[in-house]
C-alpha cells in the first residue's frame, strides 16, 4: 500500500503535536543525543586525522569463509557501512564495464530524449541529477545481480540485522529480492553532477507514517539509548508517498559494485558513517525554533537533505570512501546520510552498478510482481521515473538470460 496525504502541513502539525505530547522532555532528550552525535563526529574526524579507515573493510574471502572478526561486525554496525573487496574478479568487473559501455553506444543512448520533468527526486540537492543512466535491464547489470558471490556478500550483511524480534519473522537474511537500480558513469573533469549529503527510502513518512514511527519508537519515546539501526521491527511494514524514485521496498542496504578504481577525490560516494545519526534528524524538527509544519529538510517526493541550517553537528563527519578496486562492493544501512563529491578530480572514469540488498518478506515480493511486468516489456523500474529507454533497446537482458538463482531472485520461479 501507499501513504496517501491530502494536507502534508495539517498532518505534520498534528503528527508533531502527538510526537511533543508523548515526549515532554524533547528538549533534554534532544541535547542528550546531539552530545552522543558531537562524541561520535569527533570520533570520525579524529580517526580521519589519523589516516585510519571510517568505513570497514572486510575481503569477501573472510565472508564465504565465516571468518569476519566480531568486532569487525560490530564496527560495520556502529558505522553503518562496509566495503566488502574482491566479490568478483577485476576481469569481470572490467568485462561488464565494457559491455555496458557497448550496449549504450550500441542503442545510442545519448540521443535519447530526455524529459526533465520526470525525475525531480533530486532537485532540491546541490548539483542537481548525478551522471546516472536510466538503465536497469543489460544483461551485465543482471549477471551481477544473480551472481553467487553477491548473494553469498548480502547473505552476510543480512545476518548483522535482527531479522526475528518481538514475536515476528521480519525477513529471510537468506533470500534476496532484486531490487533494479541504475548505473553511474561518471567521467573525469565533471564538475556539475554530484550530489549534496542526503537519505533515501522515505522523507516526511519517517514522522508521519505509523509504522515508521514504530521503527524510531525509542527515540520517539525518549529512551534512545535502546535505539537498534539493525532491528528489523516494523521495517517491512512501512509506507511511502507514492513519488517517482522514492524506494518502496525495504533495503537492508543501498550498495553498488565498483566498475573502475575510485576513491576520494574520484567524484564518488561519501558518508556520514554514524549508523546512530537518523536520532539527531529525527527529532530536529521537535524543537522550539523549527515551525510546526517544517520537517528540516524533508520534503514528499525528495531525498530527505542533510541541512548546515539544521543539522550543523554531523556536518563535520561527512567522509569519503576508501580507494576500491573493480569488483569491490560498497554497502550503507538505509538511514545513513551520504553524498556524491561535486567534482571529478580523478583521471579515469568513476562507474558503478548501483545493487544493493533487499531480503525476501511480503513487502519486497509484492514489489516483484511490479518489477516482473517492467522487466518482461523493457520498461524502467517501478520505483523510478518512467523514462522506457529500453523498451527500444536491442541486446536486453531477457528471462533466458536468468539463472535459477537469478529467476527466483526476480520472483519468475518459486523458492
Amino acid at each position: 500500500m501507499s501513504l496517501i496525504v491530502n494536507d502534508l502541513a495539517a498532518a505534520i502539525r498534528a503528527t508533531k503535536r502527538e510526537l511533543k505530547a508523548q515526549l515532554p522532555d524533547v528538549k533534554k532528550v534532544f541535547a542528550e543525543v546531539e552530545e552522543y552525535m558531537r562524541r561520535e563526529v569527533d570520533d570520525v574526524i579524529g580517526a580521519r586525522e589519523r589516516g585510519q579507515a571510517v568505513i570497514p573493510s572486510v575481503e569477501f574471502q573472510a565472508v564465504r569463509a565465516g571468518k569476519v572478526p566480531d568486532s569487525v561486525k560490530q564496527e560495520i554496525k556502529r558505522r553503518g557501512a562496509a566495503v566488502i573487496r574482491n566479490v568478483f574478479s577485476r576481469d569481470q568487473a572490467a568485462a561488464w564495464n565494457e559491455a555496458i559501455g557497448e550496449y549504450l553506444a550500441h542503442n545510442r543512448y545519448l540521443e535519447q530524449p530526455v524529459d526533465p520533468s520526470l525525475d525531480k527526486y533530486f532537485s532540491k540537492l546541490k548539483s542537481g541529477r548525478p551522471q546516472i543512466f536510466g538503465i536497469y535491464w543489460s544483461k551485465p547489470q543482471m549477471e551481477a545481480r544473480q551472481h553467487p558471490a553477491l548473494a553469498e556478500a548480502r547473505a552476510f550483511l543480512n545476518h548483522l540485522w535482527r531479522h526475528e524480534s518481538e514475536g515476528a519473522v521480519h525477513f529471510d537474511p537468506e533470500r534476496e529480492c532484486t531490487y533494479a537500480d541504475r548505473i553511474r558513469r561518471r567521467e573525469p573533469g565533471d564538475k556539475t553532477l554530484g550530489l549534496s549529503p542526503h537519505m533515501d527510502a522515505g522523507s516526511v513518512e519517517r514522522w508521519i507514517d505509523p509504522n515508521y514511527r514504530r521503527v524510531y519508537r525509542h527515540v520517539f519515546s525518549g529512551n534512545w539509548r535502546a535505539y537498534d539501526p539493525f532491528d528489523g521491527a516494523w521495517r517491512t511494514a512501512t509506507e511511502e508517498i507514492p513519488s517517482p524514485a522514492v524506494c518502496s521496498v525495504f533495503r537492508t542496504y543501498q550498495g553498488w559494485t565498483a566498475l573502475t578504481p575510485q576513491g576520494p577525490g574520484d567524484g564518488t560516494l561519501q558518508l556520514v558513517p554514524i549508523a546512530k545519526g537518523i536520532m539527531y534528524l529525527l527529532l530536529r524538527p521537535l524543537m522550539a525554533d523549527v515551525p510546526e509544519e517544517v520537517l528540516c529538510g524533508a520534503e514528499p517526493g525528495r531525498a530527505l537533505s542533510l541541512a548546515a541550517e539544521w543539522h550543523p553537528t554531523l556536518m563535520p563527519a561527512l567522509s569519503p570512501i576508501p580507494l576500491v578496486e573493480p569488483g569491490d562492493t560498497v554497502w550503507w544501512h538505509p538511514d545513513l546520510t551520504h553524498a556524491v563529491e561535486d567534482e571529478h578530480r580523478g583521471k579515469g572514469y568513476s562507474n558503478v552498478i548501483y545493487i544493493g540488498a533487499a531480503p525476501h518478506c511480503a513487502k519486497n515480493a509484492e514489489y516483484l510482481g511490479r518489477q516482473k511486468s517492467a522487466f518482461l516489456k523493457g520498461e524502467s523500474a517501478p520505483d523510478f521515473a518512467p523514462e522506457n529507454y529500453e523498451v527500444r533497446f536491442e541486446g536486453r537482458a531477457t528471462p533466458a538470460d536468468l539463472t535459477e538463482l537469478g529467476k527466483k531472485q526476480m520472483g519468475l520461479a518459486s523458492w
